[in-house]
């Protein structure tokens, strides 16, 4: 019996959509700030989610994202993010959420490496604004 016309459509819209388990051996790994790591587990331009790592002392540039909202979620150790002014300090198992346009930075002033998740709605490339 032959295939229904309509089945080739749906397998290439199912191998377009196809998810693989993503971890750090496999995602696109970057480094910023000199020191710290950052894995690609998640790349769209409508949603994507980093995996990141700061050793201890290390911070990254203040910025903003225009579009942008952001959700930090720390796995382990702890991470420091000024928000608009306003520092906070999470531990792990903690999240923060960045609203588009509010100035902030992450840094790590504990003693061991913090490792976190940024999670952006829309996608940070391109959004990203250095203040002082």
């Amino acid at each position: 019996m032959a295939s229904p016309l309509w089945r080739p459509h749906l397998e290439n819209l199912w191998r377009e959509t196809m998810s693989e388990v993503i971890d750090r051996d496999n995602a696109e790994h970057y480094v910023w700030g000199g020191s710290c790591d950052g894995w690609h587990h998640l790349s769209r331009q409508d949603l994507s989610a980093i995996q990141e790592r700061i050793p201890p002392g290390l911070s990254e540039v203040r910025h903003y994202h225009q579009r942008a909202r952001q959700l930090f979620f720390c796995l382990s150790g702890t991470l420091s993010i000024e928000l608009d002014g306003t520092p906070h300090r999470l531990a792990a198992e903690q999240s923060l959420e960045v609203p588009p346009g509010l100035p902030h930075s992450v840094s790590n002033q504990g003693d061991v490496d913090a490792w976190f998740l940024v999670i952006s709605s829309p996608a940070t490339k391109g959004d990203r604004i250095e203040t002082p």
